[in-house]
């Protein structure tokens, strides 16, 4: 009952509606099944977590909401390593940034 709690608790921080919640993730929108996969991933304190783009396809107030998730994963001690092309995101989470760009065709 604890991880249904858990799972209940990160589903409506993250704005999936109570209805929603027995249903198949497949009927989702994009944004709504972007907030699952997130939920899935903050359901247990990792001490690493890895996010690739973790607030693409999300309106202003789930990325909040994201960000503040992330953040509070960084204040327990979990390490982040994200991808994230919004500068506004990398700046809200960002402790240190590792810049890449593509190599240049040498020919």
């Amino acid at each position: 009952d604890d991880a249904r709690s858990r799972a209940t608790q990160l589903l409506l921080r993250l704005n999936i509606p109570r209805r929603l919640h027995s249903l198949p993730p497949a009927t989702f929108s994009g944004g709504e099944q972007q907030r699952v996969n997130l939920a899935r991933g903050f359901i247990a304190e990792h001490p690493v977590l890895l996010l690739d783009e973790p607030t693409a396809s999300l309106d202003a107030e789930n990325r909040a909401v994201v960000v503040a998730m992330v953040r509070e994963a960084k204040a327990r001690g979990a390490a982040i390593i994200a991808i994230c092309h919004d500068l506004d995101v990398r700046e809200a989470i960002a402790d240190r940034l590792f810049l890449l760009t593509p190599l240049q065709d040498a020919a």
